[in-house]
């Protein structure tokens, strides 16, 4: 696979292009009418400087190329118009944001990426795309830039489509699985997804001021192609509302089970102590009994070794007797059966 590197085009009026070396050599050929096309890849920030004589970009745009913390907008100035987008990149359930910039002039557009986004490649396939139809290229700079965004946009697709894979993979574990379900995963979700918002929010707007005709260098002929560009990031805008919905739904739906399962472990809970306290409420009178009438106390209690035996049987059958008692007495306060008459609800007078 080939390395994205910086390079520098020139188009005819025709249509025709061909490479050139450098931006002194770009710049030359413009003599011959026709626009040129400077695709910087990670360029040196001394590289961009240079064309604040050669070409006239300005130089509070220089520094925004080179400045992380950006979000998406649109310059007008004198000879150009300065536009920063975002391509996204969702791997390993990280979002990553890469910034590119544009300048459309009469006669020239400059693209500049890679400078914040690693080993990623934003605009690997864009020459191969736009010079796949050089002859659309007659109709400027505007069919370049053109081109570069809506691949932009079209890369968008493969984040939504993870992203929603990843929704619907959480609810059918949610659903199998609540004690071993992860809520981080939708926190991570619900963080991505409102950074999705923040760039496709200042997308759109720059979309809105091209299509009403506020870039002077993008003629009226072309705006058809750029609305289309702008019905795509309007849809994705919309996305991001709907996965932040049913983000929220799963938030809910796994509060309201993980609070069902609770509630359930704590019944069966409250029911072992229950059982406990019955077992431990009959035994009680037994245990006291049992002790009082202990060996050591048992002879002087039936007046003699020969009247144990006897005295022996019934105390037994006493103890089995009050266990029995203690036992229905407890049931029968469960169950209400030793409520007063006048504790019961009075049936209505017919």
């Amino acid at each position: 696979m080939a390395v994205p590197s910086t390079k520098f085009y020139y188009f005819s009026t025709t249509g025709l292009y061909y490479g050139v070396e450098s931006v002194a050599d770009a710049v030359a050929a413009l003599s011959e009418g026709g626009f040129i096309w400077l695709n910087y890849y990670r360029p040196e920030r001394q590289d961009i400087c240079a064309l604040i004589d050669l070409i006239g970009i300005h130089p509070l745009s220089v520094e925004d190329c080179f400045d992380e913390k950006q979000v998406p907008k649109i310059e007008h100035f004198q000879n150009n118009t300065f536009i920063l987008f975002n391509a996204f990149c969702y791997t390993g359930k990280v979002l990553f944001t890469d910034e590119i910039n544009l300048f459309i002039g009469h006669n020239f557009i400059i693209t500049i990426s890679g400078h914040n986004s690693d080993d990623r490649q934003p605009l690997k396939n864009i020459e191969e795309i736009v010079t796949s139809d050089p002859g659309s290229a007659k109709n400027g700079p505007a069919y370049v830039m053109h081109k570069v965004l809506d691949y932009l946009v079209d890369q968008k697709y493969f984040a939504f489509d993870t992203m929603e894979d990843e929704l619907e993979g959480a609810e059918d574990f949610l659903m199998d699985n609540v004690a071993g379900f992860d809520p981080i995963q939708l926190i991570h979700i619900r963080r991505n997804l409102a950074l999705l918002r923040k760039s496709l929010y200042h997308e759109r707007e720059i979309l809105v001021k091209i299509n009403r005709l506020d870039c002077p260098f993008i003629s009226a002929k072309a705006i058809v192609a750029y609305r289309d560009i702008y019905d795509h990031l309007s849809k994705f805008f919309e996305l991001t509302e709907t996965y932040r919905e049913i983000e929220t739904s799963l938030m809910e739906l796994y509060t309201s089970l993980l609070n069902n399962k609770m509630t359930q472990m704590s019944n069966e809970m409250n029911a072992s102590v229950k059982r406990l306290t019955t077992i431990t409420t009959v035994f009680m009178p037994l245990t006291l009994l049992a002790s009082i009438g202990g060996m050591s106390e048992w002879t002087m209690m039936t007046g003699g070794e020969a009247h144990w035996r006897s005295s022996y049987l019934l105390f037994m059958a006493a103890m089995i007797i009050i266990g029995g008692l203690s036992f229905f007495f407890i049931k029968g306060l469960e169950t209400g059966f030793f409520k007063k008459k006048s504790d019961q609800p009075e049936k209505a007078e017919n």
